[in-house]
């Protein structure tokens, strides 16, 4: 069973960067990360598939926001860059050891507690 321990949330100004962490236990296939705003639904921001390191993100956040693992400490990480109001929202690591659709909520297993990113304009 895999267990996940986010951190790295925050305040910071538009056009500021965060780094999210992920540390995860167990195996993997794919980790990826969701975020939801207040009164909308969850969507996905970008996975990673742990063994070859293919990546994917959402089109609001491609070209902005990194994602990487580091499999000798077994943590996944979104790097967030330019940073915008819009980009307010809990956001969620989450994993699965059976194959899916990365994208898909539904797709995931476990997932983690949840950290606050917070833009200010």
């Amino acid at each position: 069973q895999v267990q996940l321990v986010e951190s790295g949330g925050g305040l910071v100004q538009a056009g500021g960067s965060l780094r999210l962490s992920c540390a995860a236990s167990g195996r993997k296939l794919f980790m990826g990360w969701f975020r939801q705003a207040p009164e909308k639904e969850r969507e996905f921001v970008s996975a990673i598939i742990w063994g070859n390191n293919l990546t994917y993100y959402s089109d609001s956040v491609s070209g902005r926001f990194a994602i990487s693992r580091d499999n000798a400490e077994n943590t996944g990480y979104l790097q967030m860059n330019s940073l915008k109001p819009a980009d307010t929202a809990i956001y969620y690591c989450a994993a699965s050891t059976v194959p899916g659709n990365v994208r898909a909520p539904d797709a995931y297993r476990t997932w983690g507690q949840g950290t606050q990113v917070t833009v200010s304009s």
